[in-house]
């Protein structure tokens, strides 16, 4: 097998040729190591890059591993973190360029429970600034490998680019309003967006703390439920952290998805959706169907209103994030994110309450609906991937805003688990991705029909034209 055919190996692929002891942690690692100096100054993924360190590590783990100590499926894997999680051994700017010398005397939680598992850290991952819609000016953005003129989503942008670029076998995102879907969706992978407090946040820069979630960006729902399934559970570092029991999400990759009811509001998945995405989803309701799902017709909870809101929300709580540092420091604050934090101090008590008073109705409202359903179907987005002229395009018309936020935004309000796959090519020849959302605390039913629409489809093994 060739370097390029390693790289792009499923990461429950790899570690199982690790844990047999066919391949060295070491060689994996300097593979990823290879490309990203051979292509990253192309991508622009990484923020910073620890090969030594990484190298280091990987002999740590080849040495365990031929001792008889095996820790799991990520030990010795080569994998990135968006640059929002604290690290002691690298430092985590957050997108912004005030954080650049930021050097943390801790890390996240979900940084040390990576390396517990023995992963391979590869790097630290661009992002948006303070992961809100856009980069600093003084920051370039990553490129989509599947077409550099293409929207790549955000904030996670690095996530997105490096495991679809195969820079890195996993990575870790966060997501708001959609910023671990959204990368997922332009660049074909798989990415889950846990319950809100089901993976911890301590020690991750926060946009809007009730909004914010982490999560695992991958090339298969495999591989996501196994960094799922370390980075999970309590924390007494972090009271919004779930103390539910994490279960064993690899175990559900063998079970099919017979019985499972899966509900589609055919208004909210057609009404001013593009056709190709349409399509696409009808083809995916046939495939779950064929694998065994009942399909049920619902009616999901009004949103439009919530979806309009999300943007005020998320000020507020943004500008709670800041007070260290704005307005005192506000000349180094790109402008979308310093005016995201003007609209956010600017908000009355009155419009904070109506907002919560909707984000309540809705909440009841979708918890209603999974009473009679075990996942719900919906596209990621409601248009095939824009280009960045489009994108630019759109400026300031919240309307457009407001519709890409329509089946990602509900869902943050909500803390619902979701899963997004690819499923289909567009005639532009770029990913179509949808989304599989789930009660809470239901991640494993997510892993469990991700695996089995993966299993019935090939949508997740394509890789970007160019380095096919």
């Amino acid at each position: 097998m060739n370097t390029k055919d390693l790289a792009f190996e499923p990461l429950l692929s790899v570690s199982d040729r690790i844990r047999r002891r066919e391949i060295s942690p070491v060689e994996l690692t300097q593979v990823m190591i290879d490309r990203i100096g051979e292509i990253d100054g192309t991508y622009m993924s990484y923020k910073v890059v620890l090969a030594d360190r990484a190298l280091e590590r990987a002999r740590r783990a080849e040495t365990e591993i031929m001792q008889g100590h095996w820790r799991g499926p990520l030990h010795g894997v080569p994998i990135a973190v968006k640059d929002l999680c604290y690290t002691t051994f690298a430092p985590t700017a957050g997108g912004t360029t005030m954080h650049a010398g930021f050097t943390a005397d801790f890390n996240a939680t979900v940084v040390d429970r990576l390396e517990t598992a023995g992963a391979i850290i590869l790097g630290k991952l661009k992002m948006t600034e303070g992961a809100y819609t856009s980069h600093h000016p003084e920051d370039p953005s990553p490129l989509n490998p599947w077409d550099p003129a293409s929207w790549v989503g955000s904030s996670s942008t690095g996530s997105g680019v490096a495991t679809s670029a195969a820079l890195c076998y996993a990575s870790l995102g966060s997501d708001t309003g959609g910023s671990i879907r959204f990368p997922s969706a332009t660049c074909g992978l798989t990415g889950i967006k846990p319950t809100w407090g089901r993976v911890s946040r301590h020690g991750v820069f926060a946009l809007a703390d009730s909004l914010d979630h982490v999560g695992p960006m991958t090339r298969t729902a495999g591989d996501a439920g196994a960094v799922l399934g370390v980075i999970a559970g309590e924390d007494s570092n972090d009271p919004t952290a779930l103390p539910d029991p994490v279960p064993d999400y690899l175990s559900e990759l063998g079970n099919n998805i017979r019985g499972l009811t899966i509900g589609i509001d055919r208004r909210y998945t057609t009404e001013g959706i593009d056709p190709e995405v349409v399509a696409a989803l009808a083809e995916t309701e046939k495939v779950l169907t064929a694998l065994g799902a009942k399909i049920r017709d619902v009616r999901f909870p009004d949103y439009e209103k919530l979806v309009s809101l999300w943007i005020p929300m998320c000020s507020v709580e943004t500008a709670i994030a800041h007070l260290d540092h704005y307005p005192a420091r506000a000349s180094e604050y790109g402008p979308d994110l310093k005016q995201l934090i003007d609209q956010g101090r600017s908000l009355s008590g009155l419009e904070v309450g109506t907002i919560m008073h909707e984000r309540l109705k809705f909440c009841g409202g979708l918890a209603s609906l999974f009473r009679n359903i075990d996942l719900l179907l919906v596209p990621a987005m409601p248009m095939p991937i824009p280009t960045l002229a489009q994108m630019a395009s759109y400026g300031e018309d919240p309307s457009v805003l407001h519709g890409i936020l329509r089946f990602t935004a509900p869902f943050d309000f909500s803390g619902s688990p979701t899963i997004t796959m690819p499923n289909g090519i567009d005639k532009r020849g770029m990913p179509l991705a949808y989304q599989l959302v789930g009660r809470h605390v239901s991640e494993h039913v997510l892993v469990r029909a991700g695996h089995a629409y993966q299993s019935a489809t090939d949508w997740h093994l394509k890789r970007p034209p160019a380095l096919a």
